[in-house]
């Protein structure tokens, strides 16, 4: 008997060695944590992710290292998170672009359901439609009814083929049947600096970049894109006041960890984030990047990248949207 007591007590320290992580999580993390970011330093997504790295760095007592990995529409480092050791050491924070590459790439290397496990909604920033202020129309109903007296005349800058603002402009043009000239640029800023040197008469864009232009006169907000009306710009109505419902559309940052990484890690880091984005300094950082924190469950999460998916997905194959 005693021989088999010892061999029990060996088996499990052997567990304990080969499985760090315990059932509550109490051992994680062991080393230092990698932030995966598939876009450049300095964008929404990369300073967000560095807030609760810096964060969790503190709390945690391990460092926490933002990776850079951009490129083809985040893609590339979505694809290295989706292959990296379900341990809860590597994460990823992406952008909408999550939910919308499924549809617009014939290929993505991850799949956006079993490559991995969500975390949290970390914040969402609402994207508005703007128009410079020569233009005559003062509302997204004269937008429309200038467009169909004059169509093909006009034309509506976006961030780039893909982005959600882009997607927006698309969706408006099909529910509200209008034909305008959608001008991908490379980026947010160019965007903007089309409208604002007024080589495009309109643009929908993320709000963050676009609010001290909006404040300062530079350009005329028509229509924001979220579910309710947003702080900074509290008289500019919502696309479902003004009759577009289903028209919600927000550039997320999300978090994320591969798949199969065990499920008191994720509890762990969703309880911790949760934490960060509630503190009152951090949550005056983010609002005032031009974002909402959301913060909410991996259940929740997972059920939005569900709905987005299937949502932009419709939308990219009625509008023909196609890249390279």
């Amino acid at each position: 008997m005693a021989i088999i007591i010892r061999a029990l007590i060996a088996a499990g320290c052997a567990a304990s060695i080969i499985c760090p992580v315990s059932a509550s999580g109490a051992e994680y993390p062991s080393r230092p944590i990698r932030f995966i970011v598939p876009f450049p330093p300095g964008g929404p997504t990369d300073v967000i992710a560095r807030i609760v790295g810096q964060m969790l760095t503190e709390s945690l007592k391990q460092q926490v290292v933002v990776d850079n990995r951009s490129g083809a529409g985040g893609n590339i480092g979505m694809g290295i998170a989706a292959n990296a050791a379900p341990d809860g050491h590597t994460a990823i924070f992406v952008s909408s672009s999550f939910m919308v590459n499924p549809g617009l790439y014939k290929k993505i290397p991850y799949d956006p359901y079993k490559s991995f496990a969500p975390v949290t909604n970390v914040a969402a920033s609402t994207h508005v439609f703007v128009a410079h202020p020569s233009q005559p129309v003062k509302s997204m109903a004269e937008l429309i009814a200038q467009v169909r007296k004059n169509p093909r005349n006009y034309s509506m800058a976006t961030p780039g083929i893909g982005t959600l603002p882009h997607l927006s402009a698309h969706l408006l043009a099909l529910d509200a049947k209008i034909d305008i000239l959608t001008v991908p640029y490379a980026g947010g800023g160019p965007s903007i600096a089309a409208v604002l040197g007024n080589q495009v008469p309109f643009a929908c864009q993320a709000i963050p970049p676009v609010t001290v232009h909006i404040l300062a006169g530079r350009v005329r907000a028509l229509a924001i894109t979220a579910d309710k009306r947003f702080g900074i710009v509290p008289d500019v109505s919502t696309m479902a006041e003004l009759g577009f419902k289903g028209h919600e559309a927000y550039t997320i940052t999300g978090m994320l960890v591969p798949a199969g990484t065990p499920p008191a890690i994720i509890r762990k880091l969703n309880s911790e984030v949760t934490r960060i984005m509630a503190l009152p300094d951090v949550r005056k950082r983010v609002t005032d990047l031009g974002s909402d924190i959301v913060a909410n469950s991996p259940q929740e999460f997972s059920a939005y990248i569900r709905s987005e998916i299937e949502k932009w997905g419709k939308v990219i194959k009625a509008a023909n949207i196609t890249v390279n």
